[in-house]
């Protein structure tokens, strides 16, 4: 498949939906934040309750992909804290580019290119992916965002428990193990994936009202690291993690990846308007940094991930 062709098909409809709420957000003055509570509370959840429940994935893959995504986050900070210190990072920016720099926008960038890019099994790998990060965000993310400023980041991690996506997971899970999942044609089935099947350009129209909102000014010079760290080497770090754990589907592994290389989420920084303070380093807030990054890391990916996905379908890396 050339690289047209996979951009046509895996790329483009991701950014031309995104595109159209990017156009939304610069002409209408639209809050994204109800939109954003209907798909972490309902979408999101059906989302990922369905494709976990009706997945034909292995319970030792879905194991392998939730270890996967520790381990890559886990590497990923500890690169980036090393990077930042390197380059003379100081709080809090240097919490803000181990933030942007960890973790990929899986969810609403992730789970739409998964699925365009490699089918069905991209898209329950995905849904498993961004279900293991939102408990590693709310958790490991919000102590990063909170020691910037010596916060107490307890009462943020106490958050995993209100995730209707972790209780969406352990149901899935429980229900094949129990096997008591409806069959798909069931009538609560079928409700479900047409509840779940919504969230995906619903994330993207959110993806670009977010970003039609981001702020970048002077922190645009200092995009440069955390851009890197998130394109280039984030990659090659799922790919040894990917490899380290040698998947039994291929696909699972080679969508394990692309979900690595996805940009800078948009989680990170509201952990870090909440909880890292509103201090200014060289005229620049964590916000305004953290905002650009995610800015220029989802314009830059669309070339990359055009790239990758050829890679990976061609297997040249898995």
């Amino acid at each position: 498949m050339s690289l047209l062709s996979i951009f046509a098909t895996a790329i483009l409809p991701i950014v031309a939906i995104a595109a159209v709420g990017f156009l939304l957000g610069r002409t209408r003055d639209v809050d994204p934040a109800p939109l954003n509570t209907v798909t972490v509370y309902v979408l999101a959840p059906a989302l990922v309750f369905h494709s976990l429940a009706t997945t034909t994935l292995s319970g030792g893959t879905l194991a392998r992909v939730a270890g996967g995504v520790a381990a890559y986050t886990v590497a990923m900070v500890l690169v980036s804290e090393l990077v930042g210190r390197l380059v003379g990072e100081s709080e809090p920016v240097l919490s803000a580019l181990v933030l942007v720099s960890a973790f990929p926008n899986a969810g609403n960038y992730g789970i739409p290119v998964s699925e365009f890019a490699f089918g069905p099994t991209g898209r329950s790998t995905a849904v498993l992916y961004i279900a293991a990060q939102s408990v590693l965000i709310y958790t490991v993310g919000v102590y990063v965002a909170s020691r910037s400023v010596g916060a107490d980041g307890l009462a943020g991690v106490k958050r995993v428990f209100r995730i209707p996506l972790v209780y969406a997971v352990v149901a899935a899970l429980a229900g094949r193990w129990l096997g008591v999942v409806p069959a798909s044609d069931a009538a609560a089935m079928t409700t479900l994936k047409l509840v779940g099947d919504s969230s995906i350009p619903v994330m993207l129209l959110i993806l670009g009202i977010q970003l039609a909102r981001t702020n970048y000014g002077a922190a645009l010079t200092r995009a440069g690291t955390a851009n890197v760290l998130k394109m280039v080497v984030a990659p090659f770090v799922g790919l040894g993690v990917a490899l380290a754990l040698s998947f039994e589907d291929q696909t699972v592994a080679r969508v394990f990846v692309l979900e690595c290389a996805m940009p800078a989420a948009i989680t990170p920084l509201i952990l870090l308007v909440e909880f890292g303070g509103d201090e200014r380093i060289g005229g620049v807030s964590v916000a305004e940094y953290a905002s650009t990054v995610v800015l220029t890391t989802t314009l830059v990916s669309v070339p990359l991930l055009t790239l990758l996905i050829a890679l990976l379908d061609a297997g040249v890396l898995l």
